[in-house]
């Protein structure tokens, strides 16, 4: 204890020196207390410390720590920004997609925690640090460039944070270019069937970054209908002479694999991408072409196969081309044109779409979505090309109908028949199913009466007399003599 002598107030004591009283001087006591600091918790965060310092099990632990995971992450990546702006961060893909609200509809989530200077700032972004389709990324960022009462405006309008961004967005790239690296294809395989759908969503939405999201996609091919394959796999399977990558879209492998469209480039042992995923044929037409090579719908006029015989086509239209025009007559406003395809090979027809408009599977996709109204979509509905297989017996026989007699009802029930089950098989949903069933029925009815059926009514095969037995005479022997025989 320390007593400090405290001077009195000057008034006072001139007061006390005229009452003729004199006092001793006031004492204070003072207490001074001391406090020795130890520093208990000397480890630096894990973001700060040297990448080479740092285990793979330690990335594990403050992954599952800091996130409440109980599964690994499938990757991570630990670097330093330097430069104009300076930060540190690490970065996990997670092992599987989040499930309930944290969708991929959904781009504010709380995967991204936000530090100052070491100082915890937020988690709580929508869309500032990371695009929609990476939202899956998880991790942490470290930024001395930024102030510590950052707020959502500075978030959104600070050109620090669009550096970070771009640099975030490039660093996660190249983590998930590493796991479809990896010697280990499940890994991938693993990471696909969860985020894939947000790398599509990618090539929608981030036209500057498709260079680094095409290596990324996989689909499934007509050479490869089990398992999925890249596009770099597709481009190093490609035909000496082949220009284009061709694709067709449909809601499964078994309707794409046994699609008309198909028949040509089957024989011609082309491969074709199988989009069966809704968003596949979006994402694709927004990427356009890879290395060089443009995405060519199959399913859409003026396909060019590299085989194209000018002499042949020539000889075609001669023989067939007023046939076209009976058959687009009769048909109407249902086509915009006839043609003889180059597509085909089994089958007598195809309904193809227009080179601008939607395809069959888009035109599907955009009924399901148009809450019943379909009214709204007949702007972007493509217009249609019938297209005719003139090797075909029935193309044939109707080319034979129309130059003997054109009005034949019979030729022009078969026309109806054909453009329908050609709507049908090219995918498109006809407008009366009802209606389409009874044709059916009519035709087969036709093609049916007789063939079985007998004048006596009774069910014979075709070309074989009915058996009957013959008439035997039977010997009545008396009794007596057949006992007396024995």
């Amino acid at each position: 204890m320390i007593k400090v002598e405290v001077d009195e107030d000057p008034a006072e004591a001139k007061k006390d020196e005229e009452d003729g009283k004199t006092e001793k001087k006031k004492t204070k006591t003072v207490v001074e207390r001391y406090w020795d600091w130890e520093l208990i918790n000397e480890t630096q965060p894990i973001w700060l410390r040297n990448p080479k310092e740092v285990t793979k099990e330690d990335y594990n632990e403050f992954y599952k720590k800091t996130f409440n995971e109980y599964l690994d992450p499938l990757a991570s990546s630990h670097f330093t920004t330097e430069g104009e702006v300076e930060f540190r961060s690490i970065l996990y893909v997670p092992a599987f997609a989040p499930t309930g609200k944290d969708d991929i509809i959904n781009p504010k989530t709380k995967n991204i925690r936000l530090y100052v200077k070491r100082v915890f700032i937020s988690d709580d972004f929508d869309g500032e640090l990371f695009p929609r389709y990476l939202s899956f990324v998880k991790g942490v960022v470290d930024s001395n460039d930024l102030p510590l009462n950052v707020s959502r405006e500075i978030l959104q309008e600070s050109r620090v944070v669009r550096i970070m961004r771009k640099r975030l967005v490039r660093k996660a790239f190249d983590m998930i270019l590493g796991i479809s690296m990896s010697d280990n294809r499940e890994d991938y395989e693993k990471f696909w069937e969860n985020f894939g759908k947000h790398l599509k969503l990618g090539c929608i939405e981030d036209c500057e970054n498709h260079k680094r999201i095409a290596p990324l996609l996989r689909f499934f091919s007509s050479q490869s209908e089990e398992e999925l394959i890249s596009l770099d796999e597709y481009v190093e399977n490609m035909k000496p002479d082949q220009k284009d990558i061709y694709y067709i879209a449909a809601d499964s492998v078994n309707s794409a694999k046994n699609t008309p469209f198909m028949e040509r480039l089957a024989e011609k042992d082309l491969e074709v991408l199988f989009l069966v995923d809704p968003i596949d044929e979006v994402a694709i037409q927004n990427l356009k072409s890879y290395k060089e090579k443009n995405f060519v719908d199959i399913s859409k006029e003026d396909l060019d196969l590299g085989d194209k015989n000018e002499e042949r086509e020539k000889e075609m239209k001669q023989e067939f081309g007023q046939t076209c025009d009976w058959i687009k007559k009769h048909l109407g406003d249902k086509v915009a044109s006839v043609q003889i395809s180059n597509r085909l090979s089994s089958s007598p027809c195809v309904l193809v779409s227009g080179k601008f408009g939607w395809s069959a599977n888009m035109e599907r996709l955009m009924k399901a979505q148009s809450m019943g109204d379909a009214s709204s979509l007949d702007f972007m509905r493509s217009r249609r090309v019938f297209e005719i297989n003139p090797d075909h017996p029935i193309i044939r026989n109707l080319d034979a109908a129309f130059k003997t007699n054109p009005d034949d009802q019979d030729a022009l029930r078969a026309i109806d028949l054909l453009y329908d089950a050609a709507l049908v098989s090219s995918g498109f949903t006809p407008d009366n199913p009802a209606q389409l069933g009874g044709k059916i029925y009519e035709m087969m009815g036709m093609a049916l009466t007789g063939k079985w059926s007998a004048s006596s009514g009774q069910s014979h095969p075709a070309g074989i007399q009915p058996h009957v037995p013959e008439t035997v005479e039977a010997e009545v022997v008396d009794p007596a003599e057949a006992s007396s025989q024995k």
